[in-house]
């Protein structure tokens, strides 16, 4: 008899639409086997990072692909 264990992480996408910051839930996340990509646009740097850090938990064996703009306007 073989015991199966299935890693058990939260959704990326759940990290950010769970966020108090309206920004961070407009962003959009594609999730493949391979990389978690977070795409948008935010006003500040500081944003672009919370996005980041927020879904670094839920990565796993993927690799983190950050391609947010930070655009002012």
């Amino acid at each position: 008899m073989s015991a199966s264990f299935v890693e058990s992480l939260p959704e990326p996408a759940g990290a950010l639409t769970a966020s108090p910051h309206t920004h961070l839930r407009q962003l959009v996340v594609t999730v493949n086997e391979a990389e978690v990509i977070i795409t948008g646009r935010v006003p500040t740097y500081y944003l672009k990072q919370m996005a980041q850090e927020a879904v670094r938990p839920s990565l796993g064996c993927r690799r983190l692909r950050n391609h947010v703009q930070v655009c002012s306007n």
